[in-house]
């Protein structure tokens, strides 16, 4: 197992196999973040991190954090503020935004430089990169955004300004997507936060065949038009 050095003039990876263990999951540097290079990544199980001012880094984790959205946990007292809740969420209304709110969160977004968010627009303009977005009133206080696979959906992050708001992102976000078809979600490493959401971790080749199978499968065919997922009660 060894760190390679990708190319600028190839977009091919080495396999996730070849993954270190320590750093887990770091399998390759360098490169760019053009759409073909990064569609070429998530095809395989592979995803950008990075540090500003590093270069750019690829991983393959083992193993391999999903929630199955069907299995997505919501406690109590979750539902209880969901069945009065006064949030409105939409799909693909806001992407850049979206983007904004989760390198503006000091947990999440200290990985999303100029470049990520650049990255992510082209690959929405391509239509593979999706965001959720959760207001109150004209207020965008939460989100998620993440690029699909398929019936698979690969989640990058999530932010939150409000009670509960990054929650009922997932929550709607989940309910919609099982209704078009879709299966997996992939969270990529677990964390508190969405362990306590029902993320698991899995063996990374569990993880690359699923991926295989899921991501040649379709979805609604308008299940990424740009739409209202829930809206509160009146």
């Amino acid at each position: 197992m060894r760190l390679v050095q990708l190319s600028r003039h190839s977009i091919a990876f080495p396999s996730p196999e070849g993954a270190l263990r320590e750093p887990n999951g770091l399998l390759a540097l360098g490169g760019d973040l053009s759409p073909a290079r990064l569609l070429m990544a998530y095809q395989r199980g592979i995803f950008p991190w990075y540090s500003p001012g590093d270069p750019i880094l690829w991983w393959s984790p083992d193993p391999r954090a999903v929630l199955w959205p069907e299995e997505f946990h919501v406690s109590r007292s979750m539902k209880r503020f969901h069945k009065t809740s006064p949030y409105r969420v939409t799909l693909n209304h806001a992407f850049e935004r979206v983007v904004a709110g989760c390198a503006s969160d000091r947990d999440e977004g200290t990985w999303i430089t100029h470049d990520i968010v650049q990255a992510y627009h082209r690959l929405h303009e391509l239509g593979h990169a999706h965001s959720v977005e959760v207001w109150q009133g004209a207020e965008l206080v939460g989100g998620m955004y993440g690029v699909s696979q398929g019936a698979l959906f690969c989640g990058e992050s999530m932010f939150s300004l409000a009670e509960n708001a990054s929650k009922t992102a997932l929550l709607v976000f989940c309910e919609d997507f099982i209704h078009q078809g879709g299966q997996l979600i992939d969270c990529q490493v677990i964390n508190s936060h969405t362990a306590s959401l029902g993320a698991t971790e899995v063996p990374r080749r569990d993880y690359l065949e699923w991926l295989s199978a899921l991501r040649i499968q379709s979805l609604k065919e308008k299940c990424w038009v740009p739409r209202t997922l829930f809206s509160p009660l009146r």
